[in-house]
Formats: C-alpha cells, sequence, structure tokens
C-alpha cells in the first residue's frame, strides 16, 4: 500500500436501487447509491453511456450527486427523459466505480375504474368472474379482495 493509498475507498451506499417509477405530478429524486473517502466525485449517464444534461426544470443533477426529475404535465413526457435506464458513477483517489443500471419511470395519474366483467351461469353451477383493470394501470393495481355488498367474501 502506498501512503497516499491509506483511507481511500469508494462503496455502495445502496445498490439494491433497480427501479424507480414516479407520479408525474409529484417528480423524483434519485440519490446515487455510491460514496467514497475522500469525497467522491458523483455522475450520472443513461445506460447508453451519454453524460446526462440538465434540462430546466424538467431534469437536474445536484452538486451532491442526486438526479432529480421535476413534476411534468402529460405533454411534456419525454421518454428518453421519463422512461429509460440511467446508472451513476463515483470517482476519487481510489479509483471508480459504477452502479447497477437504474430504471426510472414515470407514471401519470389519471382517472379510471375496475370493474367485473358480467358472467352468466345457472342456478347451481358454477360462474367465474374476472376483475378488468385498465391496461394502462394494470401493473400498478392488485385485487385484494372480493365484496358483494360491502361484505369481503374472499380474504
Amino acid at each position: 500500500a502506498h501512503a497516499e493509498d491509506v483511507g481511500t475507498s469508494l462503496y455502495f451506499v445502496n445498490d439494491s436501487i433497480q427501479q424507480v417509477t414516479f407520479s408525474s405530478t409529484v417528480g423524483v429524486v434519485i440519490p446515487c447509491p455510491a460514496a467514497g473517502s475522500p469525497s467522491a466525485v458523483l455522475r450520472w449517464y443513461l445506460a447508453t453511456g451519454d453524460d446526462i444534461y440538465d434540462v430546466p426544470h424538467i431534469r437536474h443533477v445536484h452538486a451532491n450527486g442526486t438526479l432529480q426529475l421535476y413534476p411534468f404535465s402529460p405533454s411534456a413526457f419525454n421518454s428518453f427523459i421519463h422512461d429509460n435506464d440511467y446508472f451513476c458513477t463515483a470517482e476519487n483517489s481510489a479509483g471508480k466505480i459504477r452502479s447497477p443500471n437504474i430504471r426510472v419511470k414515470a407514471v401519470f395519474r389519471e382517472p379510471y375504474t375496475v370493474r367485473v366483467e358480467d358472467q352468466r351461469s345457472m342456478r347451481g353451477n358454477v360462474a367465474v368472474f374476472k376483475c378488468l383493470i385498465p391496461s394502462s394501470v394494470q401493473e400498478y393495481v392488485s385485487v385484494v379482495s372480493w365484496e358483494k355488498d360491502t361484505v369481503s367474501i374472499v380474504p
């Protein structure tokens, strides 16, 4: 070990961040999951390796290495920014490390209705009911119970 290497390190603070889903009406702040001693320079990139740049009122990388995506209207949606893979690097005298890719995806708040598909069956036979969830929200909504006249029939 060299004298200048003593006390230097790079490490992941949280390398389990794999996906960040956020509401377009709220925005999101994503800290770089890496750090170091001495303080590391933190940078964000697209998964393609391209540097990201600040877009006023849309995307900003703070001096502390935090990536911020601001709230936006549906008309301002840009898949290059709001639905993409990012990664962060940390670099200091100990070297350079790269976080795993982090999937960043914006979702829109929109009204939706969940309904039960109509079924017909003769008395004494089995009827199978299906809960219909609009495809635009399907991956964010799950059925937790079935009710009849506000009484839970399936826990």
